[in-house]
């Protein structure tokens, strides 16, 4: 793109030095691999969908600025639940003065917070939860088996969930990720809301552990889908740290070191956005060059941190990508 909008030439004029200079060259090797013809791999940790991302990551999937995304199961199903239930979250903004009694209390009117915003427990989960019941065993009586997301696909392309919206579709970036059809991975996705409703009616006998399919098979999903894609090479850009990035960065060593595809070539980029300070023995808390040791990253891979608040810098990098 050549020309650029005003939240791009503010960054380039005033983001010079430190995180903010960071910010600036991420987003540049960014646009710089795609106009390279290169992939990209998002990794969504953290509650970037509470944190409402989709208003401007609907966009970057809508304009086949990102190719697959890697997520928590927790990211997976919030999008929907702030779909479907907007009206009834609840901000708090004075969340660092809680007591643990003011903490029990919002338990006790079903508000389940993450940092300063309630999740309304029966409007959220309660609203999707008989929807995607249904799609479980329906999948299960005629044998059929599908990854988390892949459902996830069906109950958002099914409609039933129309009637509930409480915020614009285009904001939702699970919508635009259903109606392009875009790969995702969701490791650890039995850790969700979702994970565990579905592990309850597995105990209770009513639904097979099989009938969703599993992390192993994400794995495998992943592996072929880098492999066939990986010819001007892919580039990872990674939302906070955890299991959403290393799961899928591992698919690199994996092919080259335990299938012994030695032509699999490295991440062709990798930027992390983390507040994380760099740490002992932490994943989330590695710096780049680390990752040169596990064979997941090149010597000459453009590599890129940036030590601040997702929320801040994520839409930031999105904007300049999107040419506002």
């Amino acid at each position: 793109m050549n020309s650029k909008g005003e939240i791009s030439q503010f960054i380039s004029k005033y983001f010079l030095h430190f995180n903010a200079a960071s910010l600036v060259d991420a987003a540049k090797g960014y646009e710089a691999q795609l106009n390279g013809g290169s992939k990209m791999l998002v990794s969504l940790a953290g509650a970037m969908s509470t944190a409402e991302l989709g208003k401007i990551f609907a966009e970057v999937i809508r304009q086949n600025k990102v190719h697959i995304i890697s997520c928590t199961g927790a990211n997976l199903e919030e999008d929907i639940m702030n779909l479907v239930a907007h009206s009834h979250y609840e901000r708090v903004p004075n969340y660092r003065d809680l007591t643990p009694q003011d903490e029990w209390d919002l338990l006790e009117r079903g508000l389940n917070r993450v940092t300063d915003t309630c999740i309304p427990e029966e409007e959220a989960f309660r609203r999707i939860q008989k929807h995607i019941v249904k799609i479980w065993k329906d999948a299960e009586a005629k044998g059929e088996r599908y990854f988390p997301h892949e459902y996830m696909y069906k109950l958002l392309l099914s409609g039933v969930l129309e009637e509930h919206y409480e915020i614009d579709i285009k904001d939702s970036w699970m919508y635009a990720a259903a109606k392009a059809n875009l790969p995702i991975v969701v490791p650890g996705w039995e850790d969700s809301t979702m994970g565990n409703i579905f592990a309850s009616y597995v105990m209770k006998g009513e639904l097979k552990a099989s009938t969703v399919k599993s992390g192993i098979e994400y794995m495998t999903y992943l592996a072929d889908w880098y492999t066939d894609n990986s010819e001007n090479g892919i580039g990872f850009f990674q939302i906070g740290g955890g299991i959403a990035g290393d799961f899928p960065i591992c698919v690199v060593p994996m092919l080259y070191q335990d299938m012994e595809r030695t032509d699999t070539p490295f991440w062709s980029y990798f930027c992390q956005i983390s507040d994380s300070t760099t740490s002992y023995g932490s994943y989330s808390g590695a710096v780049p060059n680390e990752k040169i040791t596990w064979g997941k990253l090149d010597i000459d891979t453009p590599k890129f941190i940036i030590e601040s608040d997702a929320t801040i810098v994520a839409p930031l990098i999105f904007a300049y990508l999107l040419g506002l």
